[in-house]
């Protein structure tokens, strides 16, 4: 089993070698493009292919990670998720 100690350390070298990867990527837009089309293609396909469908689609999915977000913060502040 893990210990807290493994596995902040497995965290920070996970971070380390972000880092390292991220400061060695000379195009940080290709090497993003693949996950970027990706995720343009799931709100495509979920619309049946209109994409004016797709961007509202799209705009719900940012703005239900807002609503969780803002939530989240408010527990830790230690107020109530609504």
């Amino acid at each position: 089993m893990a210990t807290a100690e493994t596995s902040s350390a497995a965290s920070l070298l996970g971070r380390i070698g972000a880092h390292v990867s991220w400061a060695n990527t000379t195009d940080r837009s290709a090497r993003t493009a693949p996950a970027r089309a990706a995720l343009a293609q799931r709100f495509l396909d979920e619309a049946g292919g209109d994409p004016v469908r797709a961007e509202h689609i799209r705009r719900a999915y940012y703005a239900r990670l807002a609503l969780k977000s803002a939530q989240a913060r408010r527990l830790r502040r230690g107020g109530e998720a609504a």
